[in-house]
């Protein structure tokens, strides 16, 4: 077989098979409920679509019913529009209790005109500041996008649509920490102008205000555990398909649009910080 139909072969199957889990009738109260500010949020299109705001008063944010332990998934979101400076928008999944996990995808807002910063970070046992920024080549605020994270024993991939943004590889055999506890899906919309545009130096313009988000796609693929629960073997088992050997590293075609998306669109990189970390932490030299 030829590269580039092993390529393309790859790209089909890897498609197909995270079709397989999605299914555009799901509504909102069948996976997920509503965490905080009820009194701002909206049932869309008969559940299909939920809108998350924020004012001077209150944020708003959901999470799913259940905890999971491995799993490939997804929201579409499309976030504020207009000045949206110190307004987060975040999608993550996290444990609870101390020293917890955490896998974040956070958008911070930026004034109007001017593109969105994508942040990612990792939290593993308590431990976090693993930062990378990337500018999205997209207006994340002008339509939907489809934000993944890909979590089996051994990587955690970060996708926007089918493009790999980034790729936490499990070393915990090399003394690296990795997300090993009973996660939560969540998704909020908050204020986060002490820290998140030009460093806190740019405010939220609350002339703006109601801020809004929205959020679409409430399948979740996912290996269920109890919030108590670390990871069993039973969320690491080949029966599920983000499992399986082709998900234990990108394909070629992934491998070349994530360096594509490293050299042209990543901004901030905690590994090359020599300010924070004058000798990179040890899981940079696998990532």
């Amino acid at each position: 077989m030829s590269c580039l139909v092993f390529v393309l072969v790859s790209f089909l199957v890897f498609g197909a098979v995270f079709a397989r889990g999605r299914n555009g009738e799901v509504v909102f109260d069948e996976n997920y409920k509503v965490i905080w500010g009820a009194d701002h949020v909206v049932y869309l299109n008969q559940g299909k679509e939920i809108q998350l705001s924020m004012d001077k008063a209150s944020g708003s944010g959901f999470g799913s019913k259940m905890n999971y332990g491995s799993g490939f998934f997804h929201l579409k979101i499309k976030v504020p529009d207009r000045d949206s400076a110190g307004v987060v928008t975040a999608y993550y999944l996290t444990s609870q209790g101390e020293r917890h996990d955490e896998v974040d995808f956070e958008f911070l807002g930026n004034r109007e005109g001017k593109p969105y910063t994508l942040q990612t970070n990792v939290f593993a046992d308590g431990k976090g500041n693993k930062e990378q920024r990337i500018r999205l080549w997209f207006d994340p605020s002008a339509d939907f996008h489809d934000y993944k994270l890909l979590w089996n024993p051994h990587q955690l991939v970060f996708y926007v649509d089918d493009i790999p943004i980034r790729v936490y590889k499990n070393k915990s055999n090399k003394g690296v920490a990795y997300p090993s506890k009973a996660m939560q899906i969540e998704a909020t919309l908050w204020d986060g102008d002490s820290w998140a545009t030009d460093g806190g130096k740019a405010k939220t313009n609350w002339s703006f205000a109601p801020f809004k988000a929205f959020f679409q796609a409430f399948d979740v693929n996912g290996c269920q555990l109890q919030p108590s629960s670390s990871n069993n073997n039973d969320c690491a088992s080949n029966k599920f398909w983000w499992n399986k050997q082709q998900f234990w590293q990108l394909d070629p075609q992934r491998q070349a649009a994530y360096q594509n998306v490293k050299n042209k669109y990543m901004t901030y990189d905690y590994c090359s910080d020599k300010t924070r970390y004058p000798v990179p932490p040890i899981e940079c030299s696998y990532n």
